[in-house]
């Protein structure tokens, strides 16, 4: 019963695949393995693509005392065990898995023992972790960034799998496998224990894995994001929530749903409801914090809050028009009564002359004197 990933995962770099930028010949982390260097990395990438594998391989390589966890389940007292047991052999290295999981506080705790050598870390993410890892942390650490599989890997590592798979079913499963080996392989699994065989038609009556349906990099993916802000922008917030319900069963990262909350805030509530933008970042904060499956609710929270507040772009309309015209006549002069005047001879030049506090005049520069971008009454909903 053991995984087909499991069974068919490379114990060496020849017969890996994919990542050919960071494993083929002389490059760096194929050099890193070969020349055994010990330092703590971050594989960043997306699910499937060999993070785990490699990170094996190192320990492997460099006979170290390898231990593995996720970020999801795992926390300080995990970490000071590995630190406090004896040594067995070798460098003792961490495998942490999720490391965006980790909050700041669980973060700050890696960080002596990755300084003093400890613990080398190999932290495996699928977000920036230029936005997930705390700077100190990431400054010890090289970053690795590995890319989605493509079709002629995918079907490289089918082939290994040594079952009998039609054409057309090898065709369906690059497609919606999303460039993830890892849930390839569970598709190919399940279907083979269900059905015996592995053609279009028994991966279909399968009705494998929803998530990967959703596609993140595919249609499916925007169609019910557009759907999920219009149906805010309506004020429906039952088809919003349906349209939350719908991303996040399918997977979808919280974080991205609560950052384009943030946004409609500003773009569609705007100045009609200046707390809306309080409410969708105290949203995104608690989705940090609390985590899934709990920050579901606080994002059904935000999602009728936005969808019941009054509608307003003239804010968003302003700032493009203002920029647009940025765009078109350059840095124009700044009146002078209104440039700062740090020194006498800026004084002398009139610079900041004539200007009053609460200065109701126009100030802007002369070539866009009488322009208005802040046009409430044409963009506010119900004006």
């Amino acid at each position: 019963m053991e995984p087909l990933a499991n069974k068919i995962r490379p114990k060496s770099l020849d017969t890996f695949v994919g990542q050919t930028d960071l494993v083929g010949m002389g490059k760096p982390l194929r050099v890193a393995i070969e020349e055994k260097h010990l330092f703590s990395f971050i594989l960043w990438g997306p699910p499937g693509t060999g993070k785990t594998t490699l990170a094996r391989m190192y320990a492997k390589a460099l006979s170290a005392e390898y231990h593995e966890l996720s970020a999801v389940s795992a926390g300080k007292d995990d970490i000071r065990k590995i630190i406090d047991a004896g040594g067995l052999f070798g460098p003792k290295i961490l495998f942490l898995d999720e490391i965006h999981r980790f909050n700041k506080a669980q973060q700050d705790f890696l960080l002596p023992f990755v300084e003093t050598g400890q613990l080398t870390l190999i932290g495996a993410t699928t977000e920036n972790p230029s936005f997930e890892v705390n700077p100190a942390l990431l400054s010890r650490m090289r970053v690795f960034v590995l890319k989605e599989l493509s079709e002629k890997d995918l079907e490289e590592i089918i082939s290994r799998t040594g079952l009998a798979i039609t054409d057309a079913a090898k065709r369906e499963l690059a497609r919606i496998a999303n460039g993830d080996a890892r849930s390839m392989l569970s598709i190919i699994d399940s279907t083979q224990r269900l059905y015996g065989e592995i053609t279009r038609e028994t991966l279909e009556k399968a009705a494998i894995d929803r998530r990967l349906r959703f596609d993140k990099n595919g249609e499916e993916h925007y169609n019910t994001i557009s759907a999920f802000i219009k149906s805010m922008r309506a004020s429906q917030p039952d088809a919003a929530l349906h349209y939350l319900s719908r991303m996040v069963e399918a997977g979808e990262d919280p974080k991205f749903i609560a950052r384009r909350m943030v946004i409609f805030a500003s773009e569609d509530i705007g100045m009609r409801d200046p707390h809306a933008l309080l409410v969708a970042n105290a949203v995104f904060r608690a989705v940090e914090i609390i985590g899934m499956p709990e920050a579901g609710i606080n994002l059904s929270h935000g999602v009728v809050y936005l969808s019941n507040a009054p509608k307003s772009k003239a804010a968003y309309y302003a700032y493009n028009e203002a920029l647009a015209d940025v765009r078109k006549e350059g840095n124009l002069p700044i009146p002078l009564k209104i440039r700062n005047a740090p020194t006498t001879l800026m004084k002398d030049l009139e610079y900041g002359k004539g200007y009053e506090k609460y200065d109701t005049n126009d100030l802007l520069p002369e070539k866009l004197k009488g322009t208005k971008y802040f046009r409430p009454e044409e963009y506010d909903e119900g004006a």
